[in-house]
């Protein structure tokens, strides 16, 4: 890598985050501290966008042009800030702008789940950098802390709330009383979930969040592999109601933990928390991760998990760590895979776990219900029954079980005659167990 005197980017997309990096990036009163940080001046020389006719807030008209290939392409290009999103074609342009040398930087969570060590190796057998520290947690610095402030220390436990979305319906729901259509019909409104809900609401956003962080914090590859996961669309205001009552607030988290000596767990579920758990005060549509390590103890960061200024400042904080790399002439080495690692699944788990069902208010279905729990194996703790017309809610808790045999209770549940849907099926964190 020969020493340049000044390093030039370029970025595809044009939508909130480009806009408010672009504003970063030439905010005169950051101008000496961005120098200093990148150690030399870095010049934006493109915007690629699919129709450069549009108005584009914060962004130069000179600098929109719609040729990506062109500008991916560049031979004078040193970084490229990939914010279009999506698999394809950002994959292909990802790869190119890799095998020539230019390094990148990129906030897509999805590309990064699917290929990241894959894309992590190019990078580096072509000299270049690829960072994503805005994939996870928009603003918060995340990644970098298990890349850098961590690397030494053994991690047991990740979790978060990595889901602005779901949090934001939960807060609601737990506030205000809403139910959860309401809740997402506000969130929506408010631009925190999109007309199609379902990326965040089953859980898939969290999903590839949880493989970024178990790759850092474990070593596990970032391939696509798919992982256990529980959305919040059968979570009801009845549940949140006696989860508080309970002493206990429902969240959606995204979980990666080594389960003995090279077992690594990774999911999505939402749960019940101990009102007192650091987690349990993260309202609205903030994110937070708690980090368990052997020596350092339980850590947490928190802060705006989406939102175009605060996801720029992650690019950014990336962009700046690239160009100090093509400064100096070198580029950052992979995070190492540890191949003696096997996945955990999710069945071979055990929690406490909250049930609710709504059955039929007639003799004898209780004592069918608790029938099938004890078929399974599973030992009811407590039960709480709420009726209105020819209809009863049963809320169950359990007493430790395997997660596999609370799953063929579900199933056994909803094929009884007396059992008209199930609603929210709960892991309850408590004594270090989720």
């Amino acid at each position: 890598m020969v020493n340049k005197p000044v390093v030039r980017v370029g970025i595809i997309g044009a939508g909130n985050v480009a806009s408010a990096l672009v504003g970063l990036l030439s905010d005169p009163e950051r101008h000496e501290a961005l120098l200093d940080a990148a150690t030399g001046p870095i010049e934006l020389v493109g915007v690629a966008v699919r129709d450069a006719a549009k108005r584009r807030k914060g962004i130069p008209k000179h600098l929109l042009t719609t040729d990506v290939a062109g500008l991916v392409n560049n031979d004078d290009l040193d970084i490229l800030v990939e914010l279009a999103g999506g698999i394809k074609p950002a994959r292909v342009y990802i790869e190119t702008a890799l095998r020539h040398g230019v390094s990148v930087v990129t906030a897509n969570k999805a590309l990064i789940a699917e290929c990241g060590t894959e894309l992590a190796q190019l990078a580096h057998q072509n000299g270049a950098d690829l960072f994503y520290e805005a994939a996870v947690g928009g603003g918060i610095p995340i990644l970098r802390a298990l890349r850098t402030s961590l690397a030494g220390e053994r991690i047991n436990r990740v979790m978060g709330i990595v889901n602005g979305t779901t949090n934001f319906i939960l807060s609601k729901m737990t506030s205000e009383g809403s139910d959860y259509a309401t809740a997402l019909k506000e969130a929506q409104a408010l631009g925190y979930a999109e007309a199609d809900p379902s990326a965040d609401v089953e859980g898939y956003d969290a999903a590839a969040k949880v493989q970024i962080l178990s790759s850092l914090a474990f070593g596990t590859e970032l391939v696509g592999d798919a992982i256990a996961r529980q959305g919040i669309v059968g979570i009801r205001s009845v549940d949140i109601e006696i989860a508080r009552r309970s002493g206990y607030v429902i969240k959606l988290l995204g979980v990666a933990e080594r389960i003995g000596d090279s077992g690594i767990s990774r999911r999505v579920h939402p749960a019940m928390i101990p009102v007192d758990h650091p987690l349990a005060s993260v309202h609205g549509a903030m994110n937070a991760v708690f980090v368990e390590g052997v020596r350092s103890g339980p850590l947490m960061w928190l802060g705006q998990g989406a939102g175009g200024e605060a996801t720029a400042t992650a690019v950014l904080g990336d962009l700046l760590d690239v160009a100090r790399n093509r400064f100096s002439g070198r580029h950052d080495i992979p995070f190492s895979v540890d191949r003696t690692l096997h996945s955990v699944a999710a069945g071979e788990l055990e929690s406490v776990f909250y049930i609710s069902i709504d059955v039929l208010d007639r003799p004898g279905v209780l004592a069918a219900v608790a029938g099938i729990f004890g078929e399974n194996g599973v030992s009811i703790q407590s039960m709480e029954q709420s009726g209105f017309g020819n209809e009863a809610r049963l809320s169950f808790l359990t007493h430790l079980a395997l997660t596999e045999r609370v799953d063929a209770t579900i199933k056994d549940l909803a094929k009884h005659k007396s059992v008209d849907s199930i609603g929210a099926c709960l892991r309850v964190i408590d004594g270090g167990r989720s």
